[in-house]
């Protein structure tokens, strides 16, 4: 399957393998839509919970506006699903099997005209470069 936009990952189960390109297209959209929303709401599905918290960290790193507190005490044993609340902080993590793999991002409004969308999955390295 071809990835040219942000909307082409919402049939995929799991992350794909992305080019360089299609990385650097993905992210210039992305970049918008986080920009013009009022907060976003992360999931990562992943094989491992520190895959998932490296993940949710690399956003923070990528975006000084988006912080979490309390990773250290997360935990989940075998796959997991963690969920991110960036206007609340909150971040739970759950084991979760027969997921697939990678990030999903929601940008949230607080007018309620404006509708939500949810972006991915991405690969759980896409905000490290």
């Amino acid at each position: 399957m071809e990835i040219n936009n942000l909307f082409d990952l919402n049939s995929l189960r799991s992350a794909p393998h992305l080019s360089g390109l299609q990385r650097e297209k993905l992210q210039n959209e992305l970049e918008l839509n986080i920009i013009n929303a009022d907060w976003i709401t992360i999931g990562i599905m992943a094989s491992h919970d520190y895959e998932a918290i490296n993940a949710l960290k690399s956003i923070s790193r990528k975006y000084s506006s988006i912080k979490f507190l309390g990773l250290e005490s997360l935990h989940a044993d075998g796959s997991v699903f963690l969920k991110a609340n960036q206007k609340t902080g909150n971040v739970f993590i759950r084991p979760e099997n027969g997921l697939g793999e990678g990030i999903l991002l929601t940008c949230q409004y607080n007018v309620d005209s404006f509708e939500s969308n949810t972006f991915g999955p991405l690969p759980l390295d896409f905000f490290s470069n």
